[in-house]
């Protein structure tokens, strides 16, 4: 590994720990506060994008990050906290957290919703020590939820990606890449 990828390596992942520093640090009674936060966070996406609730009636389950920050100057993290739903009931809670290098400046708050479509990819993200999402998850990141609903209820792939409530000044919002790891909060 060259001099130029460790400094990468260990800048992206000071400025993770940096991010998970941030104003969404959840402190104590912890619990209580990612499940008010999801619950908020839902009822936000139910009311401005409708079509959200067909894709929580055909899911086997939702990761529900209610805040992820993002920082980058160059060097960039994000890092957020939330909590896996099966039948709209907490069974666990989760962080996320990426780090990236590259063409970056600014700072952003976004929330996001996995919603697993299928019992295989659910237990397989439950299984999983640090699940990483990549190129099996779709993304709609559409503000107009009647426009997407019927094409992502119909969607094939196992994971779906809403990521939604952008503020800030960074370009674009992902989670690809984002490692997802079970947390005691």
């Amino acid at each position: 590994m060259s001099i130029l990828n460790r400094r990468g390596v260990l800048l992206g992942l000071g400025a993770t720990g940096v991010v998970a520093g941030c104003s969404n640090a959840l402190g104590t009674n912890g619990a209580a506060k990612i499940d008010a936060r999801v619950n908020a966070t839902m009822n936000y996406l139910y009311s401005t994008q409708p079509g959200t609730r067909a894709l929580r009636d055909k899911s086997a389950g939702m990761l529900v990050m209610p805040v992820v920050t993002e920082v980058g100057f160059g060097v960039g993290g994000s890092y957020g906290r939330g909590a896996l739903q099966i039948g709209d009931v907490t069974v666990d809670y989760y962080s996320a957290a990426q780090a990236s290098i590259g063409l970056q400046l600014g700072a952003q708050q976004y929330a996001h919703v996995l919603f697993f479509m299928t019992e295989s990819a659910l237990s397989g993200f439950r299984r999983s020590p640090g699940w990483a999402a990549g190129a099996d998850v779709e993304y709609t990141l559409n503000n107009q939820g009647e426009n997407f609903s019927a094409e992502t209820t119909t969607s094939l792939s196992p994971v779906i990606a809403v990521v939604f409530g952008q503020a800030g000044l960074i370009a674009g919002a992902s989670v690809e890449g984002t490692k997802y790891t079970r947390i005691i909060p």
